[in-house]
């Protein structure tokens, strides 16, 4: 059994736990034997209530017997808490110290891993415009759960978090009006297809999925809370062979590349805001 779920059993509840992450494994090839217990835990208990199942075993066969069923699950478990300019000191930090030293590169190619529902990723959209980058950018903006790349792609999002997106905005640090980047539509802002241009959203699993090009940025922010400590080494180390030298991986606020690994390849940039820079690799010649 995997090592990340060979834990100190309580009770049955955990034993069923466990043979319910191994299934979905065997069975349809997502891999949360890495995962938070704790967060995998709580989205089992909460789908298990919402589909009146009597037990987690309950909920296993009918994972294993529906592929409907567990497609809710799998939405369970993605992490989709987001919003537009999140965090507006990162963005604000990105924007005073690390785009000057964009500004050097002839060509950017930024990731968003895990992307969510992509309020993130035309948040760094908007910044780039801003700052006259956005044209020779590529940004990649990837997910596992294939419905919520569907929602990002589509940019459309409820007009009720419109204030609160404008006030992040503001305090990132635009340099604009927000209205002037969506149209609002009834109960629904859609925004502007110019943002899209430069973005190319792709099923990526961070658990299973391989290295993804050569990027000078990745960000990949509020995810990594919620793996156990082994598989956040290997995903910091899939970042470093995916990041070319003096990249930059931007995390949460509650995340840290220290303690993996790969932490000696890495210095920080800015300790409060979680911006690592890879080190440049010493020449040979």
């Amino acid at each position: 059994m995997n090592k990340n779920l060979d834990v100190l059993i309580n009770d049955n509840e955990d034993i069923e736990v466990i043979l319910l992450i191994e299934a979905i494994w065997h069975k349809y090839g997502y891999d949360f034997k890495g995962y938070s217990k704790a967060h995998i835990k709580r989205r089992i208990k909460r789908r298990m209530v919402l589909s009146g199942c009597n037990s987690i075993l309950d909920m296993a066969k009918r994972v294993l017997d529906e592929r409907e069923f567990f497609e809710s699950l799998l939405s369970d478990f993605s992490i989709n808490v987001t919003e537009m300019f999140r965090d507006p000191e990162f963005y604000k930090v990105f924007r005073r110290e690390v785009v000057p030293i964009l500004r050097t590169y002839p060509f950017l190619k930024i990731w968003h891993a895990g992307c969510a529902t992509g309020e993130e990723v035309y948040s760094m959209a908007i910044l780039l415009k801003e700052e006259n980058l956005y044209d020779r950018s590529q940004i990649y903006a990837t997910d596992f759960n294939t419905h919520v790349l569907e929602k990002a792609k589509e940019g459309i999002y409820s007009i009720e978090h419109i204030r609160e997106y404008t006030q992040n905005y503001q305090r990132a640090g635009g340099a604009a009006s927000f209205a002037d980047y969506y149209i609002a539509n009834y109960q629904s802002v859609i925004f502007d297809s110019s943002l899209k241009k430069k973005i190319i959203f792709a099923d990526h699993n961070l658990v299973t999925d391989g290295v993804f090009g050569e990027m000078q940025v990745i960000l990949c922010r509020n995810v990594l809370i919620y793996f156990e400590r082994d598989l956040q080494g290997r995903v910091i180390k899939l970042f470093d062979n995916s990041l070319c030298s003096g990249g930059f991986i931007c995390l949460g606020t509650k995340e840290t590349i220290k303690y993996t690994d790969s932490s000696d390849k890495f210095e920080e940039f800015s300790d409060t805001q979680r911006i690592y820079r890879k080190k440049f690799i010493a020449s040979k010649d």
